[in-house]
């Protein structure tokens, strides 16, 4: 065995990916003086089978992956960067009746052995208790430096109940990793999440003050310091500037994969529903304290066998959903559309913009009737997906957009309402309650306009729209009893708009002839 016996001596480092300017201690080294480490980095995964008829994703692929490498390398942590208890099809669900809220999620996730894993802003749409529940039945730690619970004793950290008491999520999370030789490092992480969306039991810390005391509490006790986010790429990009000796950021919530050098560092995400993930091969010095990080974005794919445990568990919980799916259509794996070009589902568009997802269902709403709609809307905020679809689309795939499901109303109302109700969805950009439109547009001077006419206040117009849109909650004056509402028809449940997602899987059908 080789040994390398170190004297104390001063070592400048000046190269991308260092730690410090070091005094190295008096120590024995066993081996080529290096550590190797594999980090597997996941982030924004809702759905746990593969999705487009099998084509991509799946995580008992990714199990596959991490298994192959650990035997290799017995240093391979795996890593959630924030987003995966919501929202999903299954965790839509009610099963022994209860809503699944991401269990299905936790199961897997238990079953692949994750290691580490931060919230995303996601996780707290499932509510208060269905997550305490989650976070008990997790296996793998949690951390977070921002984001706290709001409780009637004030703010406290979230916690994991366990038998004998509670164990709080920590601001950090740090472990030593050694090798077959002996050596050891040891390793830290900080991790914080976006204040995108607020809920009355959560309460969001500055994303980068708070990353900043986090990593000061880490650091002494650490080698070397790792970023573990969920927050915009500008957001992170900022962290890396005020944290220049953090080697690696695996961040979460654009969706996209991405690699960003910032300085001496790295910022990797990974595709969202594991389209890809990213590998780090994380090469620590001994003698210098040096970092070299390989990242590695790996598509996910039909390619890569399944790994049996988690697959078993998986087709559980699939079997569970095909069997709620066939209520509605025969073959939820079907292909009803082929999509040359991605249908943008993703929250922080169809809270903001047109989509063109969004203007096929609400086409889809209009064309439900025996006598159609002359317009229809939705409200953004319906659309769950949080994703694109792309190529072979299933009603699987609808499913996932509109998990909920819920009646079309054809109503018919004055102008002058219409144009209220536009105007008040315009003003909630950003918001669920933005709507999605079809067959209606704003001119140049910001007018609206039904079928590239100007709507007139005195005429009734007859309008599509989600039920959940009638009962005023996203738009307080938007109700059955508002004097300017002429007429609601009934919806029946033999009407193909008794279900939304039945209308849009019949709309995408005649498109696809």
């Amino acid at each position: 065995m080789k040994q390398i016996y170190l004297v104390s001596i001063v070592i400048a480092i000046v190269c991308s990916g260092c730690k410090y300017l070091v005094t190295q201690p008096t120590e024995t080294i066993y081996g080529d003086g290096t550590m190797t480490l594999k980090f597997i980095q996941l982030n924004d995964v809702y759905e746990i089978a593969p999705l487009n008829g099998g084509l991509y994703g799946g995580l008992a692929r990714v199990a596959h992956i991490r298994d192959s490498i650990k035997r290799t390398n017995p240093n391979t942590y795996l890593f959630m960067a924030g987003d995966f208890l919501n929202p999903s099809l299954l965790g839509s669900m009610v099963v022994d009746g209860e809503r699944v809220n991401g269990k299905q999620m936790v199961e897997v996730m238990n079953a692949m052995e994750f290691d580490l894993v931060t919230f995303g802003n996601h996780e707290f749409d499932i509510g208060e208790e269905a997550l305490q529940k989650r976070i008990n039945e997790s296996d793998f730690q949690w951390t977070s430096a921002n984001v706290r619970h709001a409780t009637e004793n004030g703010l406290e950290r979230f916690k994991k109940e366990i038998e004998f008491g509670n164990v709080p999520v920590p601001d950090y999370y740090s472990f030593v990793a050694t090798d077959t030789l002996g050596n050891s490092i040891k390793l830290g992480f900080f991790s914080v999440t976006l204040d995108s969306n607020p809920r009355d039991f959560v309460h969001y810390g500055d994303v980068y003050e708070e990353a900043e005391r986090a990593y000061r509490l880490v650091k002494d006790k650490a080698d070397v310091v790792f970023g573990l986010t969920h927050v915009s790429i500008e957001q992170d990009i900022e962290i890396a500037k005020r944290l220049p000796q953090v080697p690696l950021i695996m961040g979460g919530h654009e969706h996209n994969s991405m690699l960003i050098r910032e300085g001496r560092g790295l910022i990797t995400k990974a595709d969202a529903n594991a389209r890809s993930i990213y590998v780090h091969t994380v090469t620590y010095d001994l003698v210098t304290n040096y970092v070299h990080i390989h990242s590695k974005n790996v598509p996910i794919t039909d390619k890569i066998p399944s790994q049996p445990a988690v697959d078993r568990i998986i087709k559980k919980w699939n079997s569970i959903l095909d069997e709620e799916m066939k209520d509605i259509v025969v073959d939820p794996n079907d292909v009803i559309y082929d999509a040359n070009s991605p249908l943008d589902g993703t929250d922080i568009a169809n809270r903001s913009i047109q989509t063109n997802l969004g203007e096929i269902i609400s086409h889809a709403m209009a064309n439900s009737f025996t006598k159609k709609a002359d317009a229809a809307i939705l409200n953004g905020g319906s659309i769950r997906l949080d994703d694109n679809l792309y190529r072979a689309i299933t009603p699987a795939d609808i499913f996932r957009v509109l998990p909920f499901g819920g009646k079309v109303v054809k109503v018919d109302m004055k102008g002058s309402l219409l144009t209220k109700v536009l105007d008040y969805g315009e003003s909630q950009r950003g918001t669920g309650a933005y709507l999605q439109r079809y067959n209606l547009s704003q001119n140049s001077t910001g007018n609206w306009e039904l079928n590239g006419r100007a709507i007139s206040e005195r005429k009734t117009y007859t309008i599509a729209l989600s039920d959940y849109l009638l009962k005023g909650i996203d738009i307080p004056f938007l109700k059955p009893e508002n004097e300017e509402i002429v007429k609601v028809y009934d919806t029946e449940p033999d009407d193909l708009a008794y279900d939304i997602r039945k209308a849009v899987i019949k709309h995408l059908k005649s498109l696809s002839r």
